[in-house]
C-alpha cells in the first residue's frame, strides 16, 4: 500500500514492468508468426491502409456532393474518421439545431469543427438577440404611439436605444414607419401649443382694447377655435396652465365687451364679473437636522501587580556579586590545578609560604593530620560523582568547601586526582556556561515572542514570572549571565508584563472604586435610618429604596479583602435598622390581605351584585398592593389564595350561566329561521303587490327579531350579518320595483308632455285640428300622478279648445303660446342653474345676468333654492306653462326633466 515512499526516481512498477514482458512475449511472438508466414505479414499492413484511404477518398466525395444537404451533412460529421471530411461537410451546417447537435457531438474530438459551429451558433444567438430587441423597441414605440401623452424625451431614449439595435430590414422599416407617425405627433403637438399661444395673446389683446361687433366676432371664432383644439386628439399634451391662461383670458375679454356692450346700453343691473383663476405658489423649506457625534474616551487607571501590588525582579546588583564569586572560585581552582597557590609539586602538596623551588620538609604525619586527609579526599570524591551525574552546582559547594578545609600533606596520586577532578569541573563550568547563555537567549526570544500571543492577562504574568525563575535558576547553575544579556531580558520582560500591569493595576483601582461606591451606599442607608418617621409614611418608596440598595449592592463588583467584611457587616445593621419599621407596616398588610380573602369566601355566588362586589375587592388588592409590595414570596402565596378564592365564586357562577347560555341558543334558532323565512321569501304578482308583500314580510320580520332575546356572542356578528344581508336582498328587490314603477311614470310623463307640446304646434300651425284623434291618442297613454296629470290635462283641454275655435281665438292662444315663448325659455334657464345644468354657450350672457337674480330670490327667501321638492314644483310650473318651443328647447326640457327627475327619486 504504501511502496511509493520507498520508490527511487529510477524505479518502475511491477505494472510496468508486467505490462512490457507481456509487449515483449507479444512481440516475438508476432515476430516467430511473421517468419513462419512472411507473406502474409507484409501484405496486412499495406492492404489495411489502402482501404483507409479508399474511405477517406469516398467520404470526401460524399462531402462535396452534398450541395446543400443538412441532414446528410450532420449525418457525414457524426460517423466519419476524416477530420479534413468532417469540416468539409460542416461548412453546409447552417441550422440552429443542427449545428447544437454537431457541437456537442465533436467538442471533445474535432476542435476546427467545434469552432465552426461555436461561431456560427455566436453569430445566430447574436442575431436572435438584436431581433428580441429590436421587436421590444418597435413594442415601445407602439405603445408611445398609443398613450395620450407624447414626451420627446420619451422619443429620444427610444431614438438613442436603436442606434445601438442591428434590425433586420424589415424590422427596421416597421420601426421608421412608428417613428415617422411620432415624429408626427410632435409635430402637431408643437403646432397645437403654438396655436394656443397665439390664441392667447390675441384673446389678451382683445380684452385689453375691445372695439365692436367686429370684437364680438373675433372673440367667438377664437372661443371656437380652443373649443375645437380641446376637442383635437392632441389636447392632452397642452400644458395645464396655459389652458387656464386661454380661459381666463376668454373670460376676460367677454367681460370687457360686456362692459363696452352695458356702457352703449341704458343702464342696467351690475353684475359681478367672474372672478379669474387665482395662482397659488407654495413654498417649502428643508431643513437639515443638525446631529453631531459625541466621542467618549477614557485612560486605564493604573493597576498593581499580580502579587499584592509588587513585582519580584532579578536583583541586579546581588546577581553580579554572585557572578565575582563564581568566577573567583573558578580561577582559583583554575590556579590549583595550574600549579598556583596549593598546588602539588613532583607529587608533593604545596604549603602555603613555601619557596617552590625549595623540597618540603618532611613532617610527621599525625593520626589527625590522616583523618583531614580522609576527610578531605572524600570530598574530592564527592565532587568528581557530583560531576559525573551532572550537578555542577553541587561540585562547586564540594569546590568551595575543599578551598576552605585544611588537610596534610597529600600524595602524588591524591594531587593527580584533585588536579584530574578540579579540571573536569572548570570544563564543565564553561560548558556550563556556554549552555546558560544559548538558553538565555532562547529565554529573551520566547519572552519577546509573548505579546504576540493575545494571552489572557493571569496566564501572561504567570509566564513572565515562570521565564524569571528560569533565568535565576540558569544564574545558579550556569553561573552569572553578562549585563548586556540581563538588560535585554529584563527589558523584554518588562514590555511582555506591561499589559498585565496595567490590566491589575486597572482590577486594583476597580477594587478601590467598588469600595467607594459600597461605603456611599451604606451612608445613604444611614441618611434613610436618621429621616424623621414622617417621611417613612411613604411604605412603597421605603419598600423600592430597599429592593433598589439590595439589587445594588448585589451588583457590586469585587471589593478587597481587607474592607470586604466591614462594609458588609456595616451595610447589613443599617438596612436591618431600616427595614425594623417597614416589616412592622407588611405584618398590618398581611392581615388586611388575609381579611380581603375572607370577605371573597363570604360572597353569595347568586347575588347579582356579587360581580361587583368582587371587582371593588380586587381594586383593594391592587390598591393595597401598589401601596405597599410585600416581599416576592409572601406576595405570590397571598395573591394564589386570593385568586383561588375568586375562581371558586367563579365557577359557582358559571354553573348558574349555562342555563342563559342553552336560552341564548334557543334564541339564535329563532333569529335563523327568521332570516331562512326572508331568503326563501318570494313574492308574486304584479309590481304593486310585490312591493306590499316585500313591505309586510320586511315589517313581520323586524317585529320578531326585536321580540328574540340575545344571541350567544360567538355567533352575534355571524348572524346580524346574516338578518342584514336577507333585508338587505328584499330591499333591493323592493326598490327595483319602486324604481321601475317611477321610470314608467317618468316615460309616461315625458310622452304626455311631448303630446300636449305637439298639440300647441299643431293648434298655431294653419290647417285643421282632429280633436277626436288627439283625445285617442292622449287616452292611450298611462294615467300619471294626481298632480302632474292635472297640469298636463288641462293644458291639453284648453289647447283642444283653442283648437275646436273660431280663427280669431285659436290665433288668440296662438299669440298666447308666441308670446309665452321667452317666458318658457326665461323658466328653463332658471331651473338650469337651480339643478346645475350646462345652458350651453349662446346662453352665457342670460346665464350670467339669471344666476345674479336666482341668488337675490334665495337670499331673500331665506331657503335654499335648489332644493329637490322646489325644482319638482317648479317644474311642475314650466310643465303648466303653455307656449311654443323648437327642438333646442325642448332637449333642454327634457334634460332638466331628467336631472329633477333623478333627484326626486
Amino acid at each position: 500500500m504504501f511502496e511509493f515512499l520507498f520508490k527511487r526516481p529510477g524505479d518502475k512498477g511491477t505494472e510496468s514492468q508486467a505490462a512490457q514482458g507481456q509487449h515483449a512475449e507479444a512481440g516475438r511472438g508476432d515476430k516467430g508468426g511473421g517468419q513462419g508466414n512472411g507473406p502474409a505479414a507484409k501484405g496486412g499492413p499495406q492492404g489495411g491502409a489502402d482501404g483507409k484511404e479508399a474511405r477517406r477518398a469516398e467520404q470526401a466525395a460524399l462531402a462535396r456532393s452534398l450541395a446543400g444537404d443538412e441532414a446528410a451533412a450532420v449525418a457525414l460529421i457524426l460517423q466519419s474518421e476524416f477530420a479534413d471530411v468532417r469540416l468539409a461537410a460542416a461548412e453546409h451546417v447552417v441550422s440552429q439545431a443542427a449545428l447544437e447537435q454537431v457541437q456537442a457531438a465533436v467538442r471533445n474530438t474535432d476542435r476546427r469543427v467545434a469552432k465552426l459551429m461555436q461561431g456560427r451558433l455566436d453569430a445566430i444567438r447574436h442575431r436572435q438577440m438584436e431581433q428580441r430587441q429590436a421587436e421590444a423597441t418597435i413594442a415601445q414605440a407602439q405603445r408611445l404611439l398609443q398613450e395620450e401623452k407624447l414626451a420627446p424625451n420619451q422619443v429620444a431614449d427610444l431614438d438613442r436605444l436603436w442606434k445601438v439595435i442591428d434590425a433586420p430590414p424589415q424590422l427596421a422599416a416597421e420601426f421608421d414607419r412608428l417613428r415617422a407617425a411620432l415624429r408626427a405627433r410632435l409635430e402637431a403637438q408643437v403646432d397645437l401649443q403654438r396655436a394656443t399661444i397665439d390664441a392667447l395673446a390675441a384673446l389678451r389683446k382683445l380684452a385689453a382694447a375691445p372695439a365692436g361687433e367686429d370684437s364680438m366676432q373675433e372673440l367667438e371664432r377664437l372661443a371656437a377655435e380652443h373649443a375645437a383644439r380641446l376637442a383635437g386628439p392632441e389636447h392632452g399634451t397642452l400644458p395645464r396652465h396655459l389652458l387656464t391662461d386661454v380661459e381666463a383670458a376668454l373670460e376676460a375679454a367677454r367681460a370687457a365687451l360686456a362692459r363696452v356692450a352695458a356702457a352703449a346700453e341704458p343702464p342696467a343691473p351690475a353684475t359681478p364679473a367672474p372672478a379669474g383663476p387665482a395662482a397659488q405658489q407654495e413654498e417649502g423649506q428643508a431643513m437639515a437636522p443638525d446631529s453631531g457625534n459625541q466621542q467618549k474616551s477614557g485612560t486605564a487607571p493604573a493597576g498593581a501587580t499580580a502579587q499584592g501590588g509588587t513585582e519580584d525582579q532579578p536583583d541586579a546588583t546581588a546577581q553580579g556579586g554572585g557572578n565575582e564569586q563564581d568566577s573567583k572560585a573558578a580561577s582559583e581552582a583554575n590556579s590549583q590545578a595550574q600549579g598556583g597557590p596549593g598546588a602539588a609539586v613532583d607529587g608533593q602538596p604545596a604549603q602555603p609560604g613555601a619557596a617552590p623551588a625549595r623540597p618540603p620538609k618532611e613532617k610527621k604525619v599525625t593520626p589527625a593530620d590522616r583523618e583531614a586527609n580522609e576527610r578531605f579526599m572524600a570530598l574530592v570524591e564527592a565532587m568528581d560523582a557530583a560531576l559525573a551525574q551532572g550537578q555542577l552546582h553541587t561540585a562547586a559547594e564540594h569546590d568551595k568547601t575543599l578551598k576552605d578545609s585544611k588537610t596534610g600533606r597529600l600524595t602524588a596520586q591524591q594531587s593527580e586526582r584533585l588536579a584530574h577532578v578540579r579540571a573536569e569541573y572548570k570544563r564543565l563550568s564553561a560548558w556550563a556556561r556556554w549552555g546558560g547563555n544559548v538558553s538565555r537567549e532562547e529565554l529573551v526570544h520566547a519572552v519577546e515572542e509573548l505579546p504576540a500571543q493575545n494571552l489572557p492577562m493571569s496566564e501572561l504574568a504567570r509566564k513572565v514570572s515562570a521565564m524569571r525563575e528560569r533565568w535565576k535558576a540558569l544564574d545558579s547553575v550556569s553561573g552569572a549571565a553578562p549585563k548586556s544579556l540581563w538588560e535585554k531580558f529584563d527589558a523584554a520582560c518588562t514590555a511582555a508584563y506591561a499589559p498585565a500591569a496595567a490590566h491589575f493595576r486597572h482590577l486594583a483601582d476597580e477594587r478601590h472604586a467598588n469600595a467607594a461606591k459600597a461605603q456611599a451606599m451604606v451612608d445613604e442607608v444611614n441618611a434613610l435610618v436618621a429621616d424623621s418617621p414622617a417621611t417613612r409614611e411613604d411604605w412603597r418608596g421605603l419598600a423600592s429604596a430597599s429592593q433598589r440598595l439590595r439589587q445594588a449592592w448585589s451588583r457590586l463588583g469585587t471589593i478587597d479583602r481587607k474592607d470586604k467584611k466591614r462594609l458588609d457587616t456595616a451595610f447589613g445593621k443599617a438596612m436591618e435598622t431600616l427595614m425594623a419599621p417597614l416589616e412592622e407596616q407588611r405584618a398590618i398588610e398581611v392581615a388586611r390581605r388575609e381579611q380581603l380573602i375572607e370577605e371573597v369566601y363570604k360572597l353569595d355566588p347568586a347575588d347579582r351584585h356579587t360581580v361587583d362586589t368582587l371587582r371593588g375587592l380586587q381594586e383593594a388588592w391592587q390598591g393595597h398592593a401598589k401601596a405597599l409590595p410585600l416581599e416576592r414570596r409572601q406576595e405570590q402565596a397571598l395573591w394564589q389564595k386570593f385568586r383561588s378564592a375568586c375562581d371558586t365564586i367563579f365557577a359557582k357562577r358559571k354553573e348558574s350561566a349555562h342555563a342563559a347560555d342553552h336560552e341564548r341558543k334557543a334564541h339564535l334558532h329563532a333569529r335563523e329561521a327568521i332570516c331562512a323565512q326572508l331568503e326563501a321569501f318570494a313574492p308574486e304578482g304584479d309590481d304593486k303587490a310585490r312591493q306590499g308583500a316585500i313591505g309586510k314580510a320586511l315589517r313581520d320580520a323586524a317585529a320578531a327579531w326585536h321580540a328574540s332575546g340575545p344571541v350567544p356572542r360567538a355567533a352575534e356578528a355571524r348572524i346580524e350579518g346574516r338578518y342584514r344581508a336577507a333585508v338587505a336582498k328584499l330591499q333591493g328587490e323592493a326598490d327595483a320595483v319602486r324604481k321601475r314603477a317611477g321610470t314608467a311614470q317618468a316615460n309616461a310623463l315625458r310622452d304626455k308632455l311631448r303630446l300636449v307640446q305637439a298639440l300647441e304646434h299643431a293648434v298655431a300651425a294653419p290647417g285643421p285640428v282632429d280633436s277626436e284623434e288627439w283625445k285617442g291618442r292622449w287616452a292611450a297613454l298611462p294615467a300619471l300622478p294626481a298632480e302632474h296629470e292635472r297640469t298636463l290635462h288641462g293644458r291639453f283641454h284648453a289647447a283642444l279648445q283653442a283648437a275646436a275655435a273660431d280663427a280669431g281665438a285659436r290665433g288668440a292662444y296662438a299669440g298666447t303660446l308666441e308670446a309665452n315663448r321667452s317666458r318658457l325659455l326665461a323658466e328653463v334657464l332658471r331651473q338650469e342653474i337651480v339643478a346645475g345644468i350646462d345652458s350651453g354657450p349662446e346662453f352665457a350672457r342670460d346665464r350670467l345676468k339669471m344666476q345674479v337674480e336666482v341668488l337675490q330670490d334665495s337670499l331673500k327667501s331665506g331657503q335654499k333654492s335648489g332644493a329637490a321638492g322646489s325644482q319638482a314644483a317648479q317644474f311642475v310650473q314650466l310643465c303648466a306653462l303653455p307656449a311654443l318651443l323648437d327642438d333646442r328647447t325642448a332637449s333642454r326640457i327634457e334634460a332638466l326633466f331628467r336631472r329633477i327627475g333623478a333627484e326626486g327619486r
